[in-house]
């Protein structure tokens, strides 16, 4: 029964309180802007095309089956973080809910799913570069463009655009969060007026005819982009990887999550509304810039330039906030003894776990250097379904130990919304290759041989159950 010994939530919660070293810097404004950041990237600026062909102009439903779907996820997390405001999101969650192993699983899931995140928008925002200098007439060394074998037919080496963003966010991330949301804040408010300037440019050519049929390939289609389409609203659950730096977190992460969530699915409709009435859906087969593609299909250079820098921008938030997320589970992970203490050390400075997020930086600035990720794409998605799925049982597993637990939110229409949320997760993880299931399980084998070997016997919670 080892393997599922659980953490006191009332511990959790005191040594929360007493502040065990982050420093509680964010409020409500600054989460809602972490989940944009996160979430508007290469899901709007990319995958639209895909959306596009996949559903036909019904892409809006797909958009909106998307948002539901993660929205029934989004309230068990908002309950959740509320509840229990510690570091490590999900992981912290299971831990006190379902048990040291599944919170292990979920942990060691979510530094891929977060890792590989970066590494693969790394490698967006290193082609998007390049697109916006060739405007300028700037072109760098072939060598020094991609990952070895990513480009048929050209010789690449390193990808160095998307290793040198890595570091740079690395660097600021290491320098502390207050300072990283601050100029998150900024480069979200430009990405959310390049969104909106696509709106309202392209709203003055759409021509509604080109929205027939609405739904050339039937609810297969919307069903099929909407699979595709969740991947781009991932990002809102990184806000509650924050919760021990938050001011009131009672209050403000609920704000955050849901805020986040809304805003997104709003523009995300707007803009496939526009781009499938500009361009005829079936042109958008293989276009990397669906967005920017649109606006140039309608004469408005100008305006696709700006989208190029807006996805660069848009792609630099999406890294920042999933690294945050990422260091984050790893410190709390280690806090706990399921990893070497070292990776929970704070820095006596910065008030960040320093060491944590360089080492983080530096292996997944590697991977997005020399991995063609087209490979790994769809494992960030297997793993975000798995961990959202696990959120929403938790929220019942909760309700049923701790029912007097005090919580500022509560997740409406208990046990229903939650079952939906696990029931969309599995729907959706259906749908991704086999291949993804293959790599996903090959993972979660390395993950249980650490646990048993290592884990195990260095947790906290083993050596010191009382304290727990």
């Amino acid at each position: 029964m080892s393997l599922f010994r659980k953490k006191n939530v009332e511990h959790m919660l005191q040594a929360s309180a007493q502040g065990a070293g982050l420093k509680k810097a964010l409020g409500a404004l600054d989460l809602t802007f972490l989940g944009v950041g996160a979430i508007i990237g290469t899901g709007i600026f990319v995958l639209t095309g895909t959306g596009a062909v996949q559903a036909g102009p019904a892409l809006m439903l797909s958009f909106l089956i998307a948002a539901l779907a993660c929205c029934f996820a989004a309230l068990a997390y908002a309950e959740f973080a509320s509840t229990i405001p510690v570091a490590g999101s999900i992981y912290t969650y299971s831990y006190a809910t379902l048990g040291e192993l599944v919170a292990w699983i979920i942990g060691w899931d979510l530094m891929l799913e977060y890792g590989l995140a970066t590494s693969a928008v790394s490698v967006g925002w290193s082609g998007y570069l390049q697109s916006l200098l060739s405007g300028f007439g700037i072109a760098l060394p072939t060598a020094l463009t991609a990952a070895p074998g990513a480009v048929p037919g050209a010789f690449t080496l390193f990808n160095l655009p998307a290793f040198l963003v890595m570091m740079v966010i690395t660097a600021l991330l290491s320098i502390g969060v207050r300072e990283s949301t601050r100029i998150n804040n900024i480069m979200v408010g430009i990405k959310v007026t390049v969104v909106l300037l696509v709106i309202g440019v392209g709203a003055f050519h759409v021509t509604p005819a080109k929205w027939h049929p609405f739904m050339p390939h039937g609810w297969n289609g919307v069903f099929g982009a909407a699979a595709v389409m969740f991947f781009a609203f991932i990002g809102f659950d990184s806000v509650s990887s924050a919760a021990e730096e938050v001011k009131d977190p009672k209050r403000d992460l609920p704000v955050g999550i849901i805020a986040s969530l809304i805003v997104c699915a709003v523009l995300y409709v707007a803009v496939a509304a526009v781009v499938t009435g500009i361009v005829p859906w079936q042109q958008f087969a293989g276009i990397a810039h669906p967005v920017s593609y649109a606006l140039q299909v309608a004469g408005e250079k100008w305006v696709a330039g700006f989208i190029d820098l807006g996805a660069v921008l848009g792609m630099l938030t999406v890294i920042l906030v999933m690294s945050y997320g990422q260091t984050r589970i790893i410190f709390a992970m280690s806090r706990d003894g399921l990893l070497p203490a070292k990776l929970s050390k704070v820095h006596p400075r910065y008030a960040t776990p320093f060491f944590t997020t360089w080492l983080v930086g530096i292996f997944f600035g590697l991977i997005g250097a020399l991995v063609p990720l087209n490979v790994l794409a769809e494992l960030i998605n297997i793993g975000t379904l798995a961990a959202f799925s696990m959120v929403s049982i938790a929220v019942l597993v909760l309700r049923r130990t701790h029912p007097d637990l005090p919580r500022a939110f509560r997740c409406p229409g208990v046990p229903v919304v939650p079952i939906l949320a696990v029931a969309s997760c599995l729907f959706l993880m259906l749908n991704l290759a086999w291949i993804t299931w293959v790599a996903f399980v090959a993972w979660l084998v390395i993950g249980l041989l650490i646990y048993f070997l290592y884990s195990r016997h260095h947790s906290h919670l083993g050596r010191h159950p009382h304290e727990h």
